[in-house]
């Protein structure tokens, strides 16, 4: 059996989904275990899913094989989930260059092939300097809509979720306190597993409800996957190379949950317990609504009230933002996996039914993209964005209120969060000059994120249905 741990906000969802397509979790959490009235295994895991920081997706790290059935599996709930896999994933082994070591704590490495590294300072024995040469492991993947570079360690280390296996520890450790610390420590010498020469065994908080099988199948597996690993870098040119990648024991895939995925997540959960509509919606806009959501549920369940229907984004939207006033980021995320911000502006209008204004104030230099007019001091961008809607309308006015253009830009249903608009954009677009003409514009750049594998031919169908319609209704 395929075994999976799952964590984070979008946890109950996921294990419902991949219980009923055959997988089994393990190490659950006592929550978990609680709603869905089942022990689960405490055993180890092919595959760890885990939340990302900025709760827009989850990463998906272990076995090749696996990785690809679950990324399949969750790419397949909604027309807007994306999944790229990283080249950079957890647990590969890189030789790295030193780029720069200006940072505070840490330094930028290069790792070969337009990849980087974050190396901090504590990790690494004596002074850091530019050019400076090390073997790492890396430790904390990133998605690829983030801007921080994937932290890398100068040792190796075998991970499983009960144990973990590192050559920068020595002899048989527990990340416990107490007796059953002490226990774990000591049920060590019973297992039929010699440890490594040269590397540490830690305990993991998940083992505390391990039984003696259980512990002797992690132990067994992290020291096959070190033997296997210290196999594949015996055949690699000599630590202190030029940048490359010299060992993948482990697979990393994203994978980032749109609105209507978030929604699809939704019903997965309500099959399971008592679910608000928009509860991953609002769980991913701010990470202090993750209380407010529980306490909500669990009113609606002990009086038997019903939470609508409809996704309550006025309530939501009032309790965390954004309202007037405030200050709003664009999040542009493209298809490929990167996210640009295309400026913030200042709300100028609100209303409780998911719509709001943003008005930017811009720069001289340069043009609007597709509308052929120079960009000019003084100029306004004026932006009208409805939460769940597939496009979304700029028009750019210069200083003396006069319009020079409108542009719509088609994209993944539109989701307000408290700092920023975030959607993924779609490439085709509309645009309206200031004599009427209308024009579907870069159907080519959708057509190729399609032939590149971006974009899916459903959601590309979508897109130019999207465009379709909003170039009709704006040359009415």
């Amino acid at each position: 059996m395929t075994t999976a741990r799952v964590r984070g906000i979008y946890t109950t969802a996921i294990t419902h989904r991949l219980g009923e397509n055959g997988l089994e979790i393990v190490q659950a959490s006592e929550p978990i275990r609680e709603r869905f009235d089942d022990s689960f295994d405490t055993a180890p895991a092919d595959v760890a899913i885990e939340t990302t920081r900025d709760r827009q997706g989850v990463e998906i790290s272990g076995v090749p094989e696996t990785v690809e059935r679950i990324a399949d599996d969750l790419e397949s709930l909604a027309v807007d989930t994306f999944r790229w896999a990283s080249p950079v994933p957890r647990g590969a082994v890189f030789d790295a260059e030193v780029l720069d070591a200006s940072g505070g704590s840490g330094a930028v490495v290069d790792l070969g092939e337009g990849r980087r590294g974050y190396l901090n300072y504590d990790d690494v024995d004596g002074y850091v300097d530019e050019g400076n040469r090390y073997r790492v492991q890396v430790a904390e993947p990133t998605p690829p809509w983030s801007d921080d570079e994937p932290r890398v360690v100068p040792t190796l280390t075998i991970q499983s979720g009960l144990c973990t296996l590192s050559q920068d520890r020595t002899g048989v450790s527990a990340a416990l306190r107490g007796d059953r610390a002490d226990e774990l420590v000591g049920m060590t010498d019973l297992l039929s597993v010699d440890i490594l020469e040269g590397w540490g065994l830690r305990w993991q908080q998940a083992a505390a409800d391990a039984d003696l099988e259980a512990m002797g199948t992690a132990v067994e597996q992290v020291v096959n996957r070190a033997r296997a690993l210290e196999s594949t870098l015996a055949d690699a040119p000599e630590a202190g190379g030029k940048p490359a990648l010299r060992a993948t024991p482990r697979e990393t895939t994203w994978c980032w949950f749109g609105r209507e995925t978030r929604f699809a997540l939704d019903e997965l959960r309500r099959a399971v317990e008592t679910t608000m509509p928009g509860h991953h919606r609002t769980k991913a806009a701010d990470r202090g609504a993750s209380a407010a959501v529980d306490f909500a549920e669990a009113v609606c369940e002990s009086t038997g009230m019903g939470g609508g229907d409809e996704f309550p984004f006025g309530a939501v939207s009032r309790q965390f933002g954004p309202m007037m006033g405030d200050r709003l980021a664009i999040d542009h995320g493209k298809p490929d996996g990167r996210l640009f911000t295309l400026g913030r502006g200042d709300v100028t209008d609100w209303d409780s039914d998911g719509s709001l204004t943003l008005e930017r104030r811009m720069r001289g230099g340069g043009s609007y993209d597709a509308l052929g007019v120079p960009k000019e001091d003084g100029d306004v961008a004026v932006t009208k964005f409805r939460e769940g809607r597939w496009w979304y309308p700029t028009t750019y006015k210069d200083a003396q209120g006069n319009a020079k253009g409108t542009y719509v830009n088609v994209c993944t249903p539109v989701e307000l969060f408290p700092n920023a608009a975030r959607y993924v954009d779609l490439h085709v677009d509309v645009i309206k000059q200031t004599d009427g003409t209308v024009e579907i514009v870069d159907a080519d750049e959708l057509e190729a994120a399609v032939d590149a594998g971006h974009i899916s031919e459903p959601l590309a169908e979508k897109a130019m249905s999207v465009a379709d319609a909003v170039e009709r209704a704006l040359s009415n």
